[in-house]
């Protein structure tokens, strides 16, 4: 940290990764529980590291300055360590300016969260420029993407066998060389398709009835695609295949224009459908063809990072649901879902005769956006 990072975060709002407060406060044990439960609360939101700058007033960012004898790294070091679990990592760097000196705690991204206040059991996440708890799906969501856990393996207990499309997952054996000729509950259960209810019956798992439901959204109520077109709204439902299949067939014949490259939108229906954030039970995947663009958003953002990118040139998303991924290339008999995710450059380019293709990730409303010329 020098001067002249300093004056970029000056020039900055307060916002998830960036706090402004006018001096620290650690002698008393409520004062040392708010200090972590900022610091935890900055590692548990999306984004690169972040920094609390003190001796800088948070409405004004006037620079008041701090004594660097108040601030010893060791012990905020050992009073975020000792509190937090697992340990959230932070450096402490002075930096003069304006005659003043300031002190900036840097918390550093992390690869473990969620990470959690002890004393309280409690996590914690900003919201713009305030903490606030994590909710149950966003707590999901977080252990989801640090590999902690698997949501799509997750048991449906009011689902029974008969909400599953057996021949397609027979088909889906047989593309592997498996015999299956009559339903194997081991094989389904070894891939996750399937889990033993306890009773020994089985029930399907939320991935498996995104792969092969017969009506996944009577389970999964944000398993749908809506197309908006004018003053038209339809809602497309089925399992993942289905969709990709029905909303394709019905953007053709909205847009009915043979040299149209149908494919980019495919690809980029496609990504919204696998990477979507499927813990967000309140929406789902929004088509909005308009006079001249197609606007395909679907909840959850690129957790890499919580800025806007606009115009990327070949730029790989994180897949956030490896395991939907890993199975639906073999489901796929088109082979369409190998294309998706190794190059959204490949949209960018097939789409240029038209205009220019923004890809938007928008943090604050966990939502991803790819918005195609006409």
């Amino acid at each position: 940290m020098d001067v002249q990072k300093l004056k970029q975060l000056l020039n900055q709002e307060e916002c998830e990764k960036l706090d402004f407060k006018a001096e620290l406060h650690i002698s008393t044990e409520g004062e040392k529980k708010e200090l972590v439960k900022d610091v935890t609360a900055m590692a548990n939101t999306r984004g690169g590291r972040g920094h609390i700058v003190f001796g800088v007033e948070d409405k004004t960012k006037r620079i008041i300055g701090i004594d660097p004898n108040d601030f010893h790294e060791e012990q905020i070091q050992q009073i975020i360590y000792s509190r937090s679990d697992p340990p959230v990592p932070v450096k402490l760097d002075f930096v003069n300016i304006k005659d003043k000196t300031v002190a900036v705690l840097t918390v550093f991204r992390s690869r473990h969260a969620p990470h959690q206040m002890l004393q309280t059991g409690a996590f914690y996440i900003r919201r713009g420029s305030t903490t606030d708890f994590v909710r149950r799906a966003e707590l999901a969501s977080i252990m989801q993407e640090n590999g902690l856990m698997t949501f799509e393996t997750v048991p449906v207990n009011d689902a029974s066998m008969d909400d599953l499309d057996m021949e397609r997952i027979n088909k889906f054996f047989s593309s592997m060389n498996v015999s299956v000729d009559q339903p194997q509950y081991i094989l389904m259960e070894a891939f996750g398709f399937i889990r033993e209810k306890g009773n020994g019956d089985y029930c399907p798992t939320i991935g498996g009835l995104l792969l092969f439901g017969k009506n996944p959204h009577v389970f999964l109520p944000q398993c749908y695609v809506r197309i908006t077109h004018g003053e038209n709204s339809e809602i497309i439902l089925g399992n993942i295949p289905e969709l990709l299949e029905k909303v394709t067939c019905q953007i053709q014949n909205i847009i009915n224009q043979q040299d149209y490259p149908f494919e980019a939108v495919e690809e980029a229906l496609a990504n919204a459908l696998i990477h979507r954030d499927y813990l967000d039970l309140s929406r789902g995947v929004s088509v909005v063809i308009k006079d001249r663009t197609i606007e395909i958003s679907n909840p959850g953002a690129f957790t890499g990072e919580s800025k806007t990118y606009m115009h990327l040139k070949d730029w790989v998303p994180h897949r956030r649901n490896a395991w939907l991924y890993q199975r639906l290339i073999t489901i796929d008999e088109k082979r369409r879902l190998l294309r998706t995710g190794v190059g959204i450059g490949r949209i960018r380019e097939s789409m240029k005769r038209f205009g220019t293709v923004k890809f938007i990730n928008l943090g604050k409303q966990n939502s991803f956006k790819v918005v195609l010329p006409r």
